[in-house]
């Protein structure tokens, strides 16, 4: 694996590239006070929410929550990857920056997948000649008979395999590919009757490119009736399908920040074509957290377009809770009468679709028609069911508004009296029906234990101080320390904070650079630009020191809940720490912080 830059060079690049100067280059920024606003970038708005920081360098959005330092901006705004934002920024600030090293295995590997993206890029340019030729008429017939323009097939580099089965292998051996590198291409089959054969033959081809737009597999369509219909390129190297998604390196540098999620090439091919330049796909596999975990690099809201027949409705219900898992809301798109986006889109066109998409059911609503489908709401012990699984549905929300909302929905679109309703969800509530009664398809990610969400809420609130007031740190010297922050990222950022300040003074837009986690830099720029509402100097130093007894509280029955039995000195240690806090909370004692009202050191 390469080295990763220093963190002093990262740094120098950061600092010599002034926020409120790059940042000012795209959005229109007018000051208002110490800071500047405008309107965000990341998200439609007419009210400025969006807000950058000079003393802090940093930005922040009170409405999407998008927020870190430069490089994350750079990141963001152009769908740079770290290093392609840092090499811009370089260049922005007169920063020579060094070539990677790398080990001889790093090395090695490097050079091997580069030769697989060139054997990648040439089997790409041969089969789109094909296409052309002779031998590809029929497919070409397919490809403009699906309506595609000679444009389309150039955008998305599409192609064709001759029949013959060593047509490729032929030509790449004449480029002087050795056998052992073009197997492991994954665009050849070996046998020992047959020797090395092509993979793909009398198929027409679709490259697969990753977000950067290198090839790195192909997806294949038989001409005729050969089986099987699809065919994708094996795992090798540089090509998994699981972690991959067709169009992604085209819809990453659309402005719509909402992504549709279709479930075949032609499906996304079309939608393109028609304007729609934010539709992927999963590559012949059902979603997989891999692929919700990419599309969460780019999106926070993604269209669910799949067909409308029962085989598509169950492939949007199982994507659902993926999508969510990931910290993804989703909409699903009734595509009815037609069966595909394809097949709309030649029916009604543009408009009719994008009304559609526009007026997506939410994920929530989609659900619950799906549900409806199971019960006949006209025999009342059936709908007497599907009022008890309604219920527990709404169980599951936790924001007691959105809930009410959902309840509200229901009842009219169902016809359901909203009390009877309500009165059966707090039935439910009061029997202690868990939200994880349900089952779920396993996205294969762990959720991260966190706290309760009172504690987690005081950790982040401690982080702002620390952040904001260098005054936090010599106040609660000796009553915590980065380990009562029982939150993993909360212990992270803490730690940075205090290493930080150990060093000579807190610097917010640098500690970022140590998290190259974009949703892990959005909380914690949330949490150095928060501020506590106080109206007067006695309130804050309240606010403030409830705060710190509830992080000492917390942290000292975690640990004994933790305690093995087997030292009887830590328990002895732990309930004296125990009384030491119960000693503070009954002295009265009131820790301070430098009051100002105009809040401009209270995350700004």
């Amino acid at each position: 694996m390469p080295m990763r830059y220093s963190e002093d060079l990262i740094e120098e690049v950061r600092s010599k590239n002034d926020i409120v100067d790059v940042i000012g280059e795209v959005v229109k920024l007018k000051r208002a006070g110490s800071n500047y606003v405008g309107l965000c970038p990341f998200h439609n708005e007419k009210t400025p929410s969006f807000s950058v920081s000079r003393s802090k360098q940093m930005f922040y959005c009170f409405g999407c929550h998008e927020g870190g330092n430069v490089i994350t901006f750079v990141m963001e705004y152009n769908q740079y990857t770290f290093i392609e934002a840092l090499q811009y920024l370089a260049d922005r600030a007169g920063v020579s920056l060094p070539k990677m090293e790398y080990s001889k295995e790093a090395m090695e590997q490097a050079d091997r997948k580069s030769r697989l993206f060139e054997i990648n890029s040439k089997a790409a340019a041969y089969f789109y000649y094909k296409l052309r030729s002779e031998a590809g008429k029929y497919g070409y017939a397919y490809l403009t008979g699906r309506g595609l323009t000679e444009e389309t097939i150039k955008k998305f580099g599409l192609g064709y395999s001759d029949k013959y089965s060593d047509d490729l292998y032929r030509y790449l051996k004449s480029k002087g590919y050795a056998d052992g590198l073009l197997n492991e291409s994954g665009l050849f089959m070996v046998s020992e009757k047959s020797g090395m054969t092509d993979k793909f033959w009398n198929r027409v081809m679709f490259p697969i490119f990753d977000v950067s737009g290198k090839v790195i597999g192909f997806g294949g369509r038989v001409m005729g009736e050969g089986k099987p219909k699809y065919l994708n390129s094996p795992e090798t190297l540089l090509f998994n399908k699981r972690n991959n998604l067709y169009a992604l390196n085209f819809a990453r540098t659309s402005r719509n920040k909402k992504i549709i999620l279709c479930e075949g090439y032609m499906d996304v091919i079309t939608m393109h074509q028609a304007g729609f330049t934010n539709a992927v796909a999963s590559l012949g596999t059902a979603l997989t957290s891999q692929q919700a975990n990419l599309l969460k690099r780019y999106t926070s809201e993604v269209l669910l377009l799949y067909d409308s027949d029962e085989a598509g409705q169950m492939a949007a219900m199982r994507a659902i809770p993926i999508l969510k898992e990931a910290g993804i809301d989703s909409r699903v798109v009734d595509l009815t009468p037609h069966k595909d986006p394809d097949e709309f889109v030649k029916a009604e066109g543009f408009d009719a679709l994008n009304a559609r998409l526009e007026g997506a059911s939410s994920s929530f609503m989609f659900e619950a028609a799906t549900l409806a489908k199971e019960y006949s709401l006209s025999d009342p012990q059936s709908l007497t069911v599907f009022e008890e699984k309604l219920s527990e549905r709404l169980l599951e929300i936790p924001a007691e508004l959105e809930r009410n909302n959902y309840l509200e929905a229901l009842s009219r679109k169902y016809g359901i009296p909203s009390e009877l309703l309500r009165r059966q969800v707090n039935t439910l509530a009061l029997r202690g029906t868990p939200a994880e009664h349900y089952e779920r398809p396993k996205s294969g990610v762990q959720k991260r234990e966190e706290p309760g969400q009172g504690i987690l809420q005081s950790q982040k609130m401690m982080l702002t101080y620390l952040a904001n007031y260098p005054e936090a740190f010599r106040e609660t010297k000796g009553l915590i320390t980065p380990e009562d922050f029982t939150d993993s990222l909360c212990r992270s950022i803490a730690e940075g904070l205090y290493r930080q300040q150990e060093q000579g003074g807190v610097n917010q837009a640098q500690l970022l650079n140590g998290f190259a986690d974009a949703e892990a830099q959005k909380q914690i720029a949330g949490m150095f630009h928060a501020s506590v509402e106080v109206e007067n100097e006695a309130e804050q130093d309240r606010a403030f020191t409830d705060t710190v007894l509830k992080l000492m509280n917390n942290s000292n029955e975690e640990q004994l809940k933790s305690w093995d039995g087997r030292d009887a000195a830590v328990l002895k240690k732990l309930i004296s720490e125990k009384n030491e806090i119960e000693a503070f909370e009954k002295g009265g004692k009131m820790l301070h912080l430098p009051y100002e009202n105009s809040g401009e050191n209270k995350g700004e």
